[in-house]
C-alpha cells in the first residue's frame, strides 16, 4: 500500500476488454512526508476519487484480478480514501 495524489483521470479509445466501464486515474505515488515517489501510475478506482485528492493505492494483483477478471493486465487500484494524513 502507498499514499498517492490523484493528478487526473485517464481515458482510452482502445483498451483491454477487462478495462471496459472502469474508472482509471493517474496517481502520483507519495512518500510518507508527501514528496513524489517515482513516476505516476494508472490506478483503477471504484471509490470515486477525484483530482487533487489523496488516496491509498495498492499494486496487489490479486485484488484487481478479483474485480476485473483473472486475465487483466492492470496492476494498481485505489484501496481507500483517507480522511487525513499525519
Amino acid at each position: 500500500m502507498q499514499l498517492g495524489l490523484v493528478l487526473g483521470s485517464a481515458t482510452a479509445t482502445t483498451k483491454h476488454p477487462s478495462f471496459e466501464g472502469q474508472s482509471m486515474l493517474v496517481v502520483q505515488p507519495l512518500t510518507t512526508d508527501g514528496r513524489d515517489d517515482g513516476e505516476p501510475v494508472l490506478a483503477f478506482d471504484r471509490l470515486g476519487a477525484g483530482r487533487g485528492q489523496r488516496v491509498i493505492i495498492t499494486s496487489d494483483g490479486a485484488i484487481l484480478q478479483s474485480q476485473l477478471g483473472r486475465n487483466t493486465p492492470g496492476r494498481w487500484s485505489v484501496l481507500a480514501l483517507p480522511d487525513e494524513v499525519q
